[in-house]
């Protein structure tokens, strides 16, 4: 479980396709701290440890996990969203999330508000109806609040905090995202799909 609270930025140092894909992410967190099997969310990705060094760790994503999340699109020098697992006793700032991602996202317009950004995304068909207007969501591991919903989109504020703190400082028009929908809303709309049926 993580909260959606970015602690580093990360960049993706090696990238091995053989089989299930091995992802050497360079880091600035003390890495001896990191056990190997720990899980980390990799810009909303739940992805286990299985090797570390001075300053880099390095997981492992089945092809499942690449088929449906943007990792599909990474390549040497992407800057990734990182965030530790959730411990007993941490400070819960942001929902809990996860690290398990519905779908992708589709950045469509972002415009500057003050201080802040206000930014749109697309989603797919099968995650309509899932989100909510003032409800969390996980973008690239970043918790969020949503401020409105219509159609097959969304759209947020980033304070400037978040903006320069994430990755979503260098993102674009166009760019795809990482979505993760309040876990509440997952199982809501499951039960309902249930109860359809019988």
């Amino acid at each position: 479980m993580f909260t959606g609270i970015i602690t580093d930025i990360g960049e993706l140092v090696s990238l091995d396709k053989q089989g299930d894909w091995r992802l050497r992410i360079k880091t600035n967190w003390e890495t001896t701290e990191i056990t190997i099997g720990a899980s980390i969310a990799c810009s909303g990705i739940c992805l286990t440890v299985i090797e570390r060094d001075d300053n880099y760790f390095d997981v492992a994503a089945s092809m499942e996990t690449v088929s449906v999340t943007t990792l599909q699109n990474w390549q040497i020098g992407t800057k990734i969203n990182l965030e530790r697992a959730l411990r007993m006793g941490d400070e819960l700032g942001g929902h809990i999330v996860s690290g398990h991602v519905d779908g992708i996202a589709t950045i469509t317009d972002i415009k500057p508000e003050k201080d802040s950004h206000h930014i749109r995304f697309e989603i797919e068909d099968t995650l309509n109806g899932l989100i909510a207007s003032k409800g969390s969501v996980s973008i690239d591991g970043i918790s969020l609040t949503v401020n409105s919903v219509a159609n097959n989109s969304f759209d947020v504020n980033i304070i400037a905090h978040t903006w320069q703190e994430t990755t979503l400082g260098n993102r674009a028009v166009g760019d795809t995202v990482n979505l993760e929908i309040d876990m509440l809303a997952r199982y809501v709309a499951r039960l309902l799909e249930t109860q359809k049926k019988q």
